[in-house]
């Protein structure tokens, strides 16, 4: 792991030639030390080492593994979003051997949750990759190779099918729970106290897009950003952002009130 100290360090060239160097302010941190080389991204905007790689870093840290630039555009109030490749970001943050390996491990976890849905069998301890992801019912491959006859587990339970499938509630061990919809049923009540006469609301909420189980951290409006599927929604009544501004604001009730808890849990149709 890079420590304080040595990412403190990191220092442009001032040789290199493939690197654009300003004097003007860095545009994500805004500081305008003038003994500080700054280098321009692709989009325009001025950055450090230092400045970059936090950035990129607190963009993994939630989940994101897509770089985008956070600067605003000039004599604006709207953010520059251009997209960083990582060969860029590399580069440009000066990233250590130790930070290297850090983001392209932390990306392609990432990039593998959203695109991929995998388990271990329980048989052969394989990773196995779900077809129909609205089917319990999974069959290995491998163990079946193996074994010379069809071996099938529960993708929820991870226990050896029992029963008549394909089912998507629950096979027949006892015990065959889907945990994250236990949860949302369960979950205590919360508040947001920045929108007006707001009634409390259920404290997770399951993505509506993907599925993925989130929880508001209470402060600013009601909406949130999907880590997994970066799109927006409301956590009061569940509609995607546009639609629940059409008749409502980001800080006044819904028109539809509060969506009651939820009973199934989206499947994530990617296109």
């Amino acid at each position: 792991m890079t420590t304080q100290r040595q990412e403190q360090d990191k220092r442009y060239d001032p040789a290199d030639s493939t690197l654009k160097f300003v004097t003007r302010q860095d545009d994500i941190t805004l500081d305008d030390d003038p003994d500080t080389l700054r280098a321009e991204m692709s989009c325009g905007h001025a950055v450090t080492p230092q400045s970059l790689t936090a950035w990129c870093r607190s963009l993994l840290d939630q989940g994101q593994y897509v770089f985008r630039c956070p600067a605003l555009k000039d004599g604006t109030v709207q953010k520059c979003e251009a997209q960083w490749s990582y060969q860029e970001v590399r580069k440009l943050a000066v990233l250590t051997a130790a930070e290297q390996q850090h983001f392209e491990e932390t990306m392609a976890a990432l990039a593998a949750a959203e695109y991929c849905e995998f388990k271990s069998c329980p048989g052969c301890h394989t990773c196995v990759e779900r077809e129909d992801i609205s089917n319990l019912n999974v069959h290995c491959t491998v163990c079946s190779a193996v074994t010379a006859q069809a071996f099938e587990f529960c993708w929820q339970c991870l226990r050896v099918w029992k029963g008549p499938g394909p089912r998507s509630d629950r096979c027949g061990n006892n015990g065959c729970t889907n945990k994250d919809l236990e949860l949302l049923k369960g979950c205590p009540t919360t508040s947001l106290p920045q929108v007006q006469n707001l009634d409390p609301c259920p404290s997770i909420r399951a993505c509506p897009t993907c599925g993925l189980l989130l929880e508001h951290d209470r402060t600013g409006c009601k909406n949130i950003l999907c880590s997994r599927c970066q799109v927006e929604f409301c956590f009061v009544c569940l509609k995607l952002t546009p639609a629940c501004l059409q008749t409502s604001s980001y800080f006044l009730p819904c028109s539809d009130g509060v969506a009651p808890r939820q009973e199934a849990i989206p499947s994530w149709k990617r296109s």
